[in-house]
């Protein structure tokens, strides 16, 4: 028995499929079946059961999977404890939501670099609703989304709250919202929804709103004078300064955005909670 072969057999169990697994492990198909075969021989018995649609866990194989999830366990407590941060070397696939990008992105992937110089990190820039199905199906090792992703293998660390304001285009009087369009978030994102509901209650079925996917884009558009806008005050701040927009309070605010640091906590990755806690560090400096 291997630490391979429990590695092989965690993979194949958690995601039911030996052609999962190999994708996973980024090993073939072939290679996955024998090591499942070796472990199954050194054993001496039967550690799933066959099917069409994948593979389930014998008896003996549940109680191998308790046993093989400790053991993986206690190798990240290794990694994390013993090998020093300056060593490891991996590969990062982190999902951002663009405010974030926007915010402190740069200044996290910054500090990053300066712990652990020896990794390799992608970046993709995604709505909160395409990281979460990218996290759980495994193409994203990290994510800083609008959480928290409720699944039960996910790890969640809150973030701090991201405070919205409203904006108008400097030489717009004080709007009517029942008849000013509002420009705001990606029509897939919980601002947007909270937004169209809160307005429809407020001011009737007729108001218009006009999502964007690009938040500056979005910016852009108030300080042009087709609408106002909700969007995270220290975004639309250079712009204020600029003279192009203002803030203003209609009598109401949206919820604070909610962010969190999002990664696969199962099998345990001793890098990703090391990111989430450098992610908190960072947002901390950017609260208001």
């Amino acid at each position: 028995m291997t630490l391979d072969q429990l590695k092989t057999f965690l993979w194949v169990s958690r995601l039911g499929g030996v052609r999962r697994a190999s994708q996973e492990m980024n090993i073939s198909q072939p290679a996955v079946s024998a090591r499942i075969a070796a472990l199954e021989e050194s054993l001496g018995t039967t550690l799933f059961e066959r099917a069409q649609r994948g593979v389930t866990l014998t008896k003996q194989g549940v109680l191998l999977r308790d046993y093989a999830e400790k053991i993986a366990d206690l190798i990240e407590r290794i990694k994390a404890d013993v090998v020093p941060a300056e060593s490891v070397n991996s590969l990062l696939r982190i999902g951002v939501a663009e405010t974030i990008v926007q915010l402190w992105l740069p200044v996290f992937l910054s500090e990053l670099y300066a712990k652990f110089p020896q990794i390799n990190v992608e970046v993709s820039v995604d709505v909160t609703v395409n990281l979460r199905q990218q996290l759980l199906e495994r193409s994203l090792d990290f994510a800083i989304l609008m959480g928290p992703v409720s699944e039960f293998t996910v790890d969640n660390i809150d973030l701090p709250p991201v405070e919205l304001s409203w904006f108008r285009a400097t030489q717009r009087e004080e709007p009517d919202l029942q008849t000013t369009p509002v420009v705001s978030y990606n029509r897939n994102s919980r601002p947007y929804r909270e937004l169209r509901r809160q307005l429809t209650d407020r001011y009737g079925d007729n108001t218009q709103i006009f999502p964007s996917s690009s938040i500056f884009a979005g910016l852009e558009m108030v300080a042009s004078g087709i609408g106002v806008g909700v969007f995270p005050r220290q975004l639309g701040r250079e712009m204020v300064k600029q003279g192009r927009i203002v803030e203003f309070d209609p009598g109401w605010k949206l919820t604070p955005l909610h962010f969190t640091a999002s990664y696969i906590g199962d099998p345990r990755n001793a890098l990703c909670a090391r990111a989430a806690d450098l992610a908190v560090e960072v947002a901390q400096g950017y609260i208001e």
